[in-house]
């Protein structure tokens, strides 16, 4: 089994590395606190290239494979998460619906803007809908040859900075997840309306909004997929987005074990050096040995999606692991500052309130457990 990167990996790892290292890290803590992305470092990371990642050539993108792409996000993830689901969310619940189900018309119009950094969300969570997708109830009524929704959409990373959603919505008077539709909704629309920006406890330098659809009138043309297929759409697209969010709490964890190995190189207690003890040196192997494995499965699932291979279950176990552990070592990362930990100076403080939403995102550790134990019983 070969772990080598090609050269084009590294060469994209480095390269966020280090405009991570250098754009993002000196401002982390003010967008933070700010919970603001200046509109210099939106315009920034389009000129690198983040909006482009998984975007075909000859839309504009780069074309990158999965394993880039999950490079890409962690090390933006580790200096500002905030600004790292940004590129996440637009690049994959974003982007391929669109550049996997709507026409080569829509494509080549849309696709382009996309790539050069007009910004896309995704609409799917409801007041009433959140794991339970199925149970959405945003209507898309047909008129014609154009479709009219109205609903309410939560959770919409993007929402205000967005041009173009990816919206979920069912045909009137129906349940599951049959009659559900996908369709590309630009924000400038009537009826389109940014409704409520939500004050969070991480990821403060990203927006997460709810989007309000009154009469929107969308054309037929704008619907991804065929009619009933949007449940599908949906669920593929969250399967390749879980490899992101597992990339992304790696990315965090790693912010987590570099700070705690600095910091414990330079605290002094009981006459020596926190590293030096054995019970802080048995913390950082556990931080470091969990973050590897989280790894090994993020890779194994960018790699089974690259080859073009089933990775649904192999897409869960590496969001499941990778969140879970990278809550343990933010824990541990914190635990090592002690009460520094707990103040606003030192970065671990917000990558603990960062990595916390990573278990929930993207289907819930809980809906995780279950698609992996539901593939498992399959195979029975």
């Amino acid at each position: 089994m070969d772990f080598e990167l090609t050269e084009n990996q590294r060469m994209m790892r480095d390269m966020t590395r280090d405009f991570a290292a250098r754009e993002l890290a000196p401002i982390a803590q003010e967008m933070d606190e700010e919970g603001h992305l200046p509109d210099d470092v939106l315009t920034k990371m389009a000129g690198a290239g983040f909006f482009a990642l998984s975007y075909p050539e000859k839309h504009g993108g780069l074309g990158l494979d999965t394993t880039s792409y999950g490079l890409v996000i962690e090390e933006l993830s580790r200096q500002a998460a905030g600004v790292a689901i940004m590129a996440m969310v637009h690049n994959s619940v974003g982007c391929y619906p669109v550049a996997s189900f709507a026409s080569e018309e829509v494509q080549a119009k849309v696709l382009p803007r996309m790539a050069a950094g007009e910004l896309a969300g995704f609409c799917i969570s409801e007041a009433g809908a959140g794991s339970d997708a199925a149970a959405l109830r945003c209507n898309a009524r047909r008129d014609g040859d154009h479709y009219v929704l109205d609903g309410e959409k939560m959770w919409v990373t993007n929402g205000a900075r967005a041009a173009f959603y990816v919206v979920l919505a069912r045909t009137p008077g129906t349940t599951g997840h049959r009659d559900i539709h996908a369709f590309l909704v630009e924000a400038g629309q009537d009826g389109v309306t940014v409704a409520k920006k939500e004050d969070k406890l991480g990821l403060r330098a990203s927006d997460t909004v709810v989007i309000s659809l009154e009469g929107v009138r969308v054309p037929e043309a704008h619907r991804l997929g065929d009619e009933g297929e949007g449940f599908k759409i949906a669920m593929q697209a969250l399967d390749g987005g879980r490899i992101g969010v597992a990339f992304q709490a790696l990315g965090i964890a790693r912010g987590c074990l570099d700070e705690a190995i600095g910091f414990a190189r330079q605290r002094e207690a009981f006459g020596a050096t926190l590293a030096d003890q054995p019970v802080i040196q048995h913390k950082l192997a556990d931080m470091a040995t969990e973050l590897d494995a989280g790894r090994l499965l993020a890779l194994r699932a960018a790699w089974l999606k690259d080859s073009g291979r089933p990775f649904t279950r192999e897409a869960a176990m590496a969001k499941l692991f990778a969140t879970e552990a990278a809550g343990r070592i933010a824990d541990e990362a914190l635990q090592i500052h002690g009460g520094y930990g707990y103040v606003k100076e030192y970065p671990v403080e917000r990558y603990y309130r960062d990595v916390r939403i990573t278990r929930i995102y993207e289907g819930a550790s809980e809906i995780q457990r279950l698609v992996i134990a539901r593939s498992l019983l399959r195979e029975q």
